[in-house]
């Protein structure tokens, strides 16, 4: 790797970049399948005017496209100062983003399929304060990417170095690269493990994709669905005597490998070659076959943990890992996915890298038993509303009273695995039937406790508590639902004090070292 200096970089001289040509190109083809939906509108036009004019208008629009995309690649310019990212962009509108080095946490590299082809790489850097990317550069050299997260590593490194040794000296050369590329490997996934997940990720998507496709071009293309329906009438007819419940049995099975290879490929397309590493304060996650993405995460913006464990997967010993940060992430649920299919014995690690608490399942105590008479109430009355109204239309539908019971299962189990409790240094909380969460909330990552009660849990005695914290989002959260009043009053109180403490504690850490630094500083 180059040797690379804080102060090369910090060069006062250093002129302001663009993203590379290439881009012009790239942004054309993305835009193409857009433009191809686009194409039928020109036929009236051709059938008017004739095929040299509807050329000719598809020549001027490309052209068009051209130069749209020739003044944005040419109006967007970056720089790397001593202390900050500097952006400018827009090509009637000016605006120009200055992003200190300090705030930058995240550098994700990624490459779609086109880019890696022109050798191109699309870098998000992210910032504790924003819940998206405080800045995209789209798409510049494999070289330049490094530079940008070689630049931010070890203006990180220095920070870190000066606040323990009480200096300012810079850390450069060689050493600082040696420090910032030392890895250390968390996590990874073969082949088989990712073609085992795939399994797990059974899909039919593909059913509504394709249909999806003919209804979008069915005008353009003269797609007779009458025609269809008078083949699909005609076969039925003529295949009636052959159909018996074997033809039912293989379309089944064709439905279920056809989702089953759905689910295995987008799998494979996007898992592959999945690998986590730690690197100093930051963990490294590298995944993608065709679209290869590099993500890192700084430790210090780890809000939370959460561990899954599917309906299926789960019985076989497998579980999901997934990460809460300050400012959120691109991935599904807004969580990083650390470890998608991982044995409890590798999740382990993984926490402790990421200076989270284990997971402890054994102190976790119960919700209140009327957890279950609430859940009757609410899930109960419905579904038997309705199946006794199905039976007066069609008498038949009596028989849906033997799935009556399966909501007091349901209740039963929903309390059962529904546990929580406050261990040392951390806020544990699990839920689910079949497929179950597990959440694991460090003291310092609580930002608001609230107590809320529906009319419902008011008249049994019963409170739920809310756990807000940094980058969450508002749907999946750790909840502890209907725990005694008198309970989620204590436990509301003993969270916030533990978290308030918690801050304490890093308020008196950051003054320490502030201190140390001024010493330093005034002694050099």
């Amino acid at each position: 790797m180059t040797d690379l200096t804080v102060d090369a970089v910090a060069d006062a001289a250093d002129p302001a970049r663009r993203l590379h040509p290439g881009t012009v190109l790239l942004r054309i083809l993305a835009a193409s399948p857009r433009t191809l939906l686009g194409l039928p509108a020109l036929i009236p036009l051709i059938n008017r005017r004739g095929l040299l004019v509807g050329i000719a208008v598809l020549g001027l629009i490309g052209l068009v496209s051209l130069l749209v995309a020739w003044l944005r690649w040419r109006a967007f310019t970056y720089r790397i100062t001593a202390d900050e990212v500097v952006i400018a962009d827009g090509i009637l509108n000016k605006s120009r983003r200055s992003i200190p080095l300090e705030r930058v946490q995240d550098v994700s590299l990624e490459q779609k399929p086109l880019a890696r082809l022109f050798g191109l790489v699309t870098v998000r850097i992210e910032t504790g304060g924003s819940d998206a990317d405080e800045a995209t550069l789209d798409s510049v050299a494999t070289a330049e990417a490094e530079r940008l997260r070689a630049t931010i590593r070890a203006s990180s490194l220095r920070r870190r170095v000066a606040a323990s040794d009480g200096c300012d000296a810079p850390l450069a050369g060689p050493d600082a690269d040696a420090a910032a590329d030392h890895e250390h490997s968390l996590f990874a996934m073969d082949l088989r493990r990712v073609l085992t997940l795939g399994l797990f990720r059974f899909s039919l998507v593909w059913i509504a994709v394709i249909f999806g496709i003919l209804n979008t071009l069915g005008d353009a293309i003269d797609f007779d669905y009458d025609l269809i329906d008078e083949w699909y009438r005609a076969g039925k007819r003529e295949a009636a005597h052959y159909l018996n419940i074997a033809s039912f049995v293989i379309v089944g099975v064709l439905a279920i490998m056809l989702g089953l290879a759905s689910g295995v490929l987008q799998t494979l397309l996007g898992e592959f070659g999945f690998r986590l590493t730690r690197i100093e304060q930051r963990l490294r996650r590298v995944r993608g076959l065709l679209t290869r993405t590099e993500v890192v995460i700084a430790i210090n913006r780890v809000q939370l943990a959460l561990i899954r464990r599917g309906a299926i997967s789960g019985l076989l010993g497998w579980r999901a890992l997934e990460l809460q940060t300050l400012g959120g992430s691109n991935d599904k649920g807004g969580r990083q996915s650390i470890a998608p299919l991982a044995r409890p014995d590798e999740i382990a690690p993984i926490l402790a890298a990421a200076v989270l608490p284990p997971f402890e399942p054994l102190p976790l105590r119960e919700v209140s038993p009327r957890h279950i008479v609430r859940s009757l109430i609410l899930n109960v009355p419905g579904p038997l509303v309705a199946v006794l109204i199905a039976t007066i239309v069609f008498p038949p539908a009596v028989a849906l009273l033997v799935l009556t019971p399966l909501p007091v299962v349901a209740a039963l189990l929903a309390r059962r695995y529904h546990r929580y409790a406050l261990l040392d240094g951390s806020l544990q909380v699990t839920r689910g039937v079949l497929s179950r969460e597990a959440w694991v909330v460090p003291d310092r990552a609580v930002q608001v406790v609230r107590m809320r009660q529906g009319p419902l849990q008011r008249l049994l005695g019963i409170a739920s508590i809310h756990i807000d914290t940094a980058g969450a989002g508002k749907i999946r959260a750790p909840r502890i639902i209907d725990v005694d009043t008198a309970i989620a009053r204590d436990m509301g109180a003993a969270i916030a004090a533990r978290a308030i403490w918690a801050d304490q504690l890093a308020d008196a850490g950051a003054e320490t070292g502030a201190a140390g630094e001024a010493v330093g500083a005034g002694t050099t």
